[in-house]
C-alpha cells in the first residue's frame, strides 16, 4: 500500500464516526420525516401513503391556525424587544466603569438557568398574588392575572423570555469591542454627538452582528417550546398559548399522528428558511464588512 492510500484510509478511518453520526442522527431521521409527511402514520402501524392529506388537512385545522397566529405574535413582538434590549444592554456594559465584569456576569447568568427551572420560579413571581403583583400593589396599581388572563398570557412568556437574553448580549458586547476606537476619535472630531456616533459608526460596524442575532431569533422564537410547556399546560387559557412547536409535539407523541406532526415540521421549516432568505436578501444593503 502506498504512503498515499494509507493516508486516505486513516483519514477516512478518523472521519467515520462523524460520518456514521451523521446519517444515523440527520440525514436518516431528516429523509424518513419528509417521507413519513406524506403517510398515515401512527407509529404503531405501518405507514400508509396519503399523498398531500396531511397537508391538506393542516389548512383546515383552526387550532394549527390558532397555534400559527400565537407563534406570530410572539416573534412580531419578542424578536425585535429582544435585539433591542440585548443591544442597549451591550453597549451600557462596553462602558468603562469599575466592576464592569461583575455587571456582565450578573446580566448573562440569566441564561444559563435551565428554562423548566426559570418556568417553575416564574410561575411563583407571576401568581396573581406574586412578587409581580404585590409590587404594583404597593404603589396602588391592580396587577392583572398574568397566567390566567388570555389578555396577559402570552406578554408574560414574551416577558420571561426577554430576561434571558444574555446571549445575545454577548454577541452583541464581543461586536462591540471589535469597533475601532478610531473611528469614534474621528467621529468627535467631527462634533458627532452619542447618537450620531452609534447610527453612523456603531450599527454600520457591527451590522453583521446584528444580522446573525436576527437569523438566531428568527429560528429560536419560532421554535418556542418549554417556557410556555411548562407554565402554561394545553396552551390555557383557551389556546391562547398553544405555540406551534408544542401542537407539533402533542400530535406526535400524544396523539400519535406521527405523520401530521412530521407534516408540521416540514412547514415549520419552510417557513425558516424563507425569512432566513429574505433576511439575507435585505441585509445586502444594510449590512456592511470589514473586507467590503
Amino acid at each position: 500500500m502506498t504512503r498515499q492510500k494509507q493516508e486516505a484510509r486513516n483519514g477516512y478511518i478518523f472521519v467515520s464516526p462523524w460520518f456514521i453520526g451523521f446519517v444515523l442522527f440527520l440525514l436518516y431521521p431528516l429523509v424518513a420525516s419528509l417521507c413519513y409527511s406524506f403517510c398515515d402514520y401512527s407509529v404503531l402501524k405501518t405507514p400508509v401513503f396519503t399523498g398531500l392529506d396531511n397537508f391538506i388537512r393542516l389548512f383546515h385545522d383552526d387550532v394549527f391556525w390558532t397555534c400559527v397566529k400565537n407563534t406570530a405574535y410572539f416573534c412580531a413582538i419578542f424578536l425585535p424587544a429582544s435585539l433591542v434590549l440585548s443591544l442597549g444592554l451591550a453597549m451600557l456594559l462596553n462602558t468603562k466603569v469599575w466592576g464592569m465584569s461583575i455587571y456582565r456576569t450578573i446580566f448573562y447568568l440569566p441564561s444559563l438557568l435551565p428554562l423548566v427551572a426559570t418556568a417553575c420560579v416564574f410561575l411563583w413571581v407571576f401568581d396573581s398574588k406574586g412578587v409581580v403583583n404585590s409590587f404594583l400593589q404597593m404603589i396602588h396599581i391592580h396587577g392583572p392575572d398574568w397566567l390566567a388572563s388570555t389578555a396577559w398570557s402570552k406578554i408574560t412568556i414574551i416577558l420571561l423570555s426577554l430576561w434571558g437574553v444574555g446571549n445575545t448580549m454577548i454577541i452583541y458586547l464581543a461586536g462591540l469591542q471589535e469597533v475601532p476606537q478610531s473611528l469614534y476619535e474621528a467621529a468627535e472630531i467631527d462634533g458627532a454627538k452619542a447618537w450620531a456616533k452609534t447610527k453612523s459608526v456603531t450599527l454600520p460596524m457591527i451590522s453583521p452582528v446584528i444580522l446573525f442575532n436576527l437569523i438566531i431569533g428568527i429560528v429560536g422564537s419560532i421554535q418556542i417550546f418549554t417556557i410556555p410547556y411548562v407554565m402554561f399546560p394545553q396552551g390555557t387559557p383557551a389556546n391562547s398559548t398553544y405555540f406551534y412547536t408544542e401542537y407539533l409535539y402533542d400530535n406526535a407523541f400524544k396523539f400519535h399522528e406521527m405523520g401530521y406532526a412530521c407534516a408540521m415540521g416540514w412547514i415549520l421549516f419552510v417557513v425558516t428558511l424563507l425569512l432566513t432568505l429574505v433576511s439575507l436578501k435585505i441585509s445586502n444593503k444594510h449590512v456592511h464588512y470589514g473586507g467590503g
